[in-house]
């Protein structure tokens, strides 16, 4: 089909209708628009990483210090993102788990196309509709069990949209791949920014994997590109970003600055977070963490970080929300529960204590632990912002002090991260992008973890190749004879000991989607 100058090829089926012309439209103008900028921005991010790997450290930008000493603050948020004590989240394709969200307790919910929702043709399209039924009220689910509808009260919406790296293969503008993330944002807003705005709320958004601020002004410009071409208002948009790279968390401040009229504030995406430090310093010996479960909120280089970024947002006027708490209550284990809720307990109780405004968690029945912590630090207060947090003072060699980690690499540490990696490949390649796995929810970044720690400790002699592939043929047969687990294992020998290290697991792993698709 042809859309202005523009000719768009849609390589899918679209039964639904969800890809109205108009919502075409405005995708078109952002891919030619922006298309090129977001590509420059890409090959920026490899020139900083060939200097990184050369010997280089990130350090706070003597270019924008003006930024960090300057007097300003972003603008308020509207009256329903005042309050975001529970945050939960979720995959956008998967239609109950969107109901279940809605209705959890949680003040907000980020419906996700990213991390937590394998990028199928299905779920993406599927992901579009589920939210404009949402939004409508009319979305519900029928199973044999019961059926599933929303309550009167529910959480309110925000979306991720896919990183700037991805593409949506699907959709081909003047032939060529279009961006995920204008693709994910453009139709979202398009077709659903005049009935958020009828229901009185808002076309809100979480942006993720963001390395610079010049990344955020993009996308700045994008939302004032797109508010402009609707005739809706700048500053309807509001975003909250994602800190899940450690670039980005040197650079904070100027994120918040370049998105000030459309930020919601920042939150601490703890583990992509922990992904960007090994990604980035993969071939340093100085920078090889222990096994993931020891790299906890209160080794020294994350507790630099999460501190740092409360400081940052009330500064400046803006929210600061914590990170996730994965775990998933078994209903046939009190044991289990009981350890594993103390645990969440003890992390909430932390991060209310730092003077974070709210928290996320990835099951319903986690929200009312994560609740009465920061209920108990809030009281009626909607929000922690008068807490500016003086008394916190970080230096770039903090947040890089990652050899202070405590903490052993151990055949269990090795063992854990070769099945969830390849449990974790085979749900996504089968279009689960939340997979419950040993009671907690992983998603692609605890995977992008798990393969990164192996290459890791393989690259830097700390565990034998030869006892990595024994732990992979092991793993392997005792899973289920699926040829799923096949590719799956196959993806992740591949990626764990390849000779140089690949940048992101789900760039190989959305090629094969597609083939199996």
């Amino acid at each position: 089909m042809s859309t202005g100058a523009a000719t768009v090829s849609i390589l899918a089926p679209d039964d639904a209708g969800v890809l109205i012309p108009e919502a075409l439209d405005l995708v078109v103008a952002l891919q030619r628009e922006f298309g090129v900028r977001r590509e420059q921005l890409l090959l920026a991010r490899m020139e900083r990483q060939e200097r990184i790997s050369a010997g280089e450290f990130p350090d706070f930008l003597e270019s924008t210090r003006a930024v960090r000493e300057g007097d300003w603050r972003v603008a308020p948020v509207p009256a329903d993102l005042q309050d975001r004590r529970v945050e939960i989240t979720g995959p956008a394709g998967d239609r109950k788990m969107v109901i279940n969200a809605l209705n959890s307790g949680a003040r907000i919910y980020m419906s996700d196309f990213e991390d937590a929702n394998s990028p199928t043709w299905a779920n993406v399209i599927g992901g579009q509709q589920n939210l404009t039924d949402a939004i409508e009220r009319t979305i519900s689910l029928v199973t044999p069990e019961r059926r599933y509808m929303l309550n009167d009260e529910v959480a309110v919406l925000l979306v991720r949209p896919r990183g700037w790296h991805l593409l949506e293969q699907n959709v081909e503008i003047d032939g060529s791949p279009v961006s995920a993330s204008l693709f994910d944002f453009g139709v979202y807003f398009q077709r659903n920014v005049e009935r958020l705005l009828a229901r009185g709320t808002g076309p809100y958004f979480y942006l993720p994997k963001l390395e610079s601020y010049l990344e955020a002004r993009l996308w700045n410009d994008v939302f004032c590109f797109a508010q402009d071409s609707l005739g809706v208002s700048r500053g309807t948009i509001k975003a909250t970003v994602l800190i899940e790279t450690i670039l980005a968390a040197f650079e904070m401040e100027e994120i918040l600055y370049e998105l000030r009229e459309h930020s919601a504030g920042l939150n601490a995406g703890r583990w992509d977070y922990i992904f960007s430090v090994i990604k980035k310093f993969h071939d340093r010996d100085d920078f090889v963490l222990p096994d993931r479960i020891q790299v906890t909120m209160t080794v020294p280089f994350m507790r630099a970080y999460t501190e740092l970024l409360v400081r940052t947002c009330h500064r400046r006027g803006a929210h600061a929300i914590g990170g996730m708490a994965a775990f998933i209550p078994s209903r046939r284990d009190a044991e289990v529960n009981e350890i594993a809720l103390a645990r969440v307990t003890e992390d909430k109780q932390r991060e209310s204590a730092d003077g974070f405004d709210g928290t996320w968690v990835a099951h319903p029945d986690l929200v009312p632990t994560a609740k009465a912590q920061f209920d108990a630090a809030l009281g009626d207060r909607p929000n922690q912002l008068e807490r500016l947090r003086e008394d916190v003072s970080v230096e770039a060699a903090d947040l890089l002090d990652v050899a202070a980690t405590p903490g052993v690499i151990t055949d269990a540490g090795v063992r854990a991260n070769v099945s969830v990696g390849i449990r974790y490949i085979a749900a996504w390649l089968s279009g689960v992008g939340a997979a419950a796995i040993d009671n907690l929810m992983e998603d692609a970044a605890t995977a992008e973890i798990s393969r990164s720690q192996v290459w890791q400790w393989v690259h830097h002699g700390r565990v034998a190749r030869a006892d990595v592939e024994r732990t992979i043929a092991d793993v392997a047969g005792e899973l289920p004879a699926d040829p799923v687990y096949g590719e799956a294992r196959a993806l992740f020998e591949q990626l764990a000991l390849a000779e140089e290290f690949t940048e992101f697991l789900t760039l190989p792993a959305y090629e094969r989607l597609l083939e199996l698709t």
